[in-house]
């Protein structure tokens, strides 16, 4: 037990309300007490924080500063409350007040700060480097509106702002003695033998910090927050004459860099926002790297010994010439000594094979916002190829930056995220770069955070697990092998299987509450939760549901296994194709449960706003996993492992960490469908490919019709015609080649579905099987084998 634990807790949450809300009991709401719960467990977390921050200082040991996009951290009270094994104090003080935990705790909005799993793993990686007791720092950007919110309007997805900051969140402490100046544009000169970049625009960057604190509570790392300001926010003049919009049209321009994550770029003005944000970002971070730094230190040659940065994906790329920038511009090393600290320093996590999401920029909108960055650019490429003479490889080419190249060749290590990611990174995006440099790559498999994802989310789940092998577990996944040891015991599995049948009809009773739906809670649920992509396949995932309610209807007395199909996720605001997937799942979703010859037997629901919070809900009560991304395309997953960690198993390609899910709980308790990414190559190379499928397989045919003639749409039948054809002629993610492999699938998963203690069995044995998928190993690999950083905890 952490030692910040209160000897009365319920003192404190009425110090709160009284002193910090201005409240007394019986006038409080909801709002009120929630603010005051999160208060008075923010207090605990800053003893430990400060007692960290004092002890990094003190130990000087190397730092690592992780530089992300997003961070999806959802909602931090349950977090903290549950870190510091607070959960029966803190119930017991709203109970004596006459409040409902749950109902206070569902108050809290979720921190838009990110979108899917780049974001999920962030926060995961906080979780653990606080728990592990690593020193470290997030660092991202405080968006005010996120992503979107998404909603329905008649099956299409609407996007609205995520208004998370119009209530006071109590977790951030504003700094706002740190304030940095970010300067674009404007020009480079050379004077008195120094290359001088002088910007034509300046944007304070304000620092925010959310303490992350590991579990018990011994130690507590910062998440710091960039938000944009205006050097000069106000003028006066202009609003004295009249020109009020004028007078804060500075304000307003630089708030808008930190407003949403990926902004539209569709266009040049989106494509420009997104570029200044991520150099915004990153290099208010360096700065403050920088800052820290040389407050303890004299000698910058030692930077590489004492910190290490952590590219989340390209989108950080440009902190390495940044960082080369200043030790060369600023400080006076020669850029050949400036370039090898940045490459001590620097290390990069790929998160994709998709050429697309590799991120290429313009140069000549980077050499309009960054020009003496694409100067020091050009002569990282030319020492590179100077140290590498046999090739000419470059991170600046026909006409573009290319930030995975970039990334790579100023990075001390590069890291894949499964091992078959890492694997292809070798043999496709950075083949010759490996060839290089063949120690570079290395593998460092994802993980997820066992506090949030089973102890937290699954409190009934977590109780059977410490109440069958003690409670180690939660910072020791792997001793969830245990298990094994009592899965054959019936009574344990019936008990196994209630909980899940109990957090069934918890998502029944919230669907039913939330959207007006009543779903069948002794139905299979069949979970398919991602973001919005044509590789991950929810078209394949949809299209089989077609196929299989056309048997159902075809003989709708037959013993079928009633199954919910229960999707969600956010498109692109631009991904018009995914956008239109969406609404076809919901036009489905519409025919298919006003059926009621079938309806028993199956039910479509597509819920929206995809979050954290509605993750925490749905993954408990899973049934399957739905991982089919096309061979090669998915880099890892980490809702895969969640899912199996609470007793879903998985119906999936060979791709991702689906491999090494596979490995881990056996490849018999894992439905295994689909073409290997060698073979998903050699299957594009067949020029009517789809056509081929389509032919062989009736049931395919049959549900691509359903598309063209106005089946889910007979007020519009030609809606998804384009789907259709897309999937007939080119189909680059081979939907139709898979089709018939998933059918097969889908059907073992219903005879495994009908013999209940094979299903039990298999499930349990997923739990059990799946701890080496904790983010705490992830971590300390990357302590061990990238950063080498140490854990301050005695």
């Amino acid at each position: 037990m952490a030692s910040t634990s209160s000897p009365n807790f319920r003192d404190a949450l009425l110090r709160h309300l009284t002193y910090t809300m201005g409240k007394d009991p019986e006038h409080a709401q909801f709002f009120d007490w929630r603010m005051a719960l999160s208060h008075a467990i923010r207090d605990r977390i800053v003893d430990t924080w400060v007692s960290s921050t004092r002890k990094t200082y003190q130990q000087d040991g190397k730092r690592v500063y992780y530089l992300s996009m997003e961070f999806l951290i959802g909602r931090l009270l349950e977090d903290g409350i549950v870190n510091l094994e607070l959960v029966d104090e803190v119930k017991e003080a709203l109970t004596s007040f006459g409040m409902d935990y749950r109902t206070i705790l569902d108050d809290e909005p979720d921190a838009a700060l990110g979108n899917g799993g780049l974001g999920r793993l962030a926060a995961c990686f906080l979780d653990s480097l606080s728990t592990i007791g690593c020193p470290a720092m997030g660092y991202g950007i405080r968006y005010e509106n996120g992503l979107f919110k998404q909603s329905f309007v008649d099956g299409r997805q609407v996007e609205s702002p995520e208004t998370w900051l119009q209530e006071p969140h109590p977790w951030e402490f504003e700094r706002p003695e740190v304030l940095l100046r970010i300067g674009f544009g404007g020009e480079v000169n050379y004077e008195n033998g120094k290359t001088l970049w002088r910007p034509s625009e300046m944007i304070e960057a304000e620092a925010f910090d959310t303490p992350i604190c590991g579990w018990q509570g011994k130690w507590a790392n910062t998440l710091r927050l960039w938000a944009g300001r205006a050097v000069d926010p106000f003028d006066l003049g202009l609003f004295n004459s009249g020109d009020f919009a004028a007078a804060a049209e500075h304000e307003a321009l630089a708030r808008t860099i930190s407003r949403v994550l990926y902004p539209e770029d569709s266009n040049e003005a989106g494509k420009e926002l997104r570029l200044k944000q991520e150099y915004f970002f990153s290099a208010a971070s360096i700065r403050d790297i920088l800052r820290r730094f040389e407050s303890a230190h004299d000698d910058l040659r030692e930077l590489p010994n004492k910190i290490a940065i952590q590219l989340n994906d390209t989108h950080p790329a440009i902190a390495g010439p940044e960082l080369l920038r200043i030790l060369h511009d600023e400080r006076g090393f020669s850029f050949e000594e400036a370039l090898e600290i940045t490459h001590g320093c620097l290390n990069y996590t790929n998160h994709t094979l998709l050429p697309e999401a590799l991120e290429r920029w313009d140069e000549r909108l980077m050499g309009r916002l960054l020009p003496r960055h694409l100067q020091i650019i050009d002569r990282i490429d030319d020492a590179h190829a100077k140290a590498n003479p046999s090739r000419t490889l470059s991170a600046r080419s026909d006409g573009q930056v290319k930030m995975g190249e970039l990334s790579f060749i100023v990075a001390n290590k590069v890291n894949g995220v499964s091992a078959l990611h890492t694997d292809l990174m070798k043999q496709t995006v950075f083949k010759e770069l490996h060839e290089l440099h063949p120690d570079r790559i290395v593998n460092q498999t994802n993980g997820v955070t066992p506090r949030r994802w089973v102890h937290s989310c699954n409190p009934a789940l977590s109780s059977l697990i410490t109440e069958s092998i003690g409670d180690e577990w939660v910072a020791d996944l792997e001793q969830l092998r245990k298990l094994e040891g009592v899965i054959d015991d019936k009574g344990w599995l019936d008990r196994f299987m209630q909980v899940k049948q109990n957090n069934k009809q918890a998502l029944v009773d919230y669907v039913a509450k939330s959207h007006g739906v009543v779903l069948n809670p002794n139905a299979m649920f069949d979970v398919q939760i991602k973001r919005m992509h044509e590789y991950k396949r929810q078209h394949l995932n949809i299209l089989e549901t077609i196929a299989h309610w056309q048997e159902i209807k075809d003989n709708p007395h037959a013993d079928w296994v009633p199954r919910v199909k229960i999707f969600a996720g956010k498109a692109a605001q631009g991904y018009y194709f995914a956008k239109d997937i969406i609404r076809l799942i919901n036009d489905v979703s519409k025919v298919v449960n006003a059926d009621v010859e079938t309806r028993d037997a199956l039910q479509v629901i597509f819920l929206p706003n995809y979050n954290v919070s509605l993750a925490e809900r749905l993954i408990p009560a899973s049934d399957l996993s739905e991982q089919i991304s096309t061979a090669g395309k998915e880099a890892s997953g980490t809702g895969n492992m969640k899912f199996a960690l609470n007793g879903a198993l998985t119906v999936g390609t060979l791709d991702g960490a689906n491999v090494e899910i596979r490995e881990q709980v056996g490849e018999e308790n894992f439905f295994l469908f689909g073409l290997l990414a060698d073979e998903v190559m050699q299957r594009r190379m067949i020029h009517d490919h789809a056509q081929q499928a389509i032919d062989a397989d009736p049931r395919l045919g049959r549900a691509l019709a359903a598309l063209r003639d106005g089946t889910f749409t007979p007020e519009e039948p030609g809606r998804y015609n384009h789907i259709a054809d897309n999937l007939t002629w080119s189909d680059y993610f081979l939907v139709c080649s898979d089709f018939s492999d998933y059918w097969r699938a889908q059907r073992e998963v219903d005879k495994a579905y009908k013999i209940k203690p094979k299903w039990s069995k298999m499930a349990a044995l997923n739990t059990a099987r799946s701890g080496w998928f904790s983010s705490d190993r992830t971590i300390r690999g990357y302590m061990c084998d990238i950063w080498g950083a140490e854990s301050l905890l005695a």
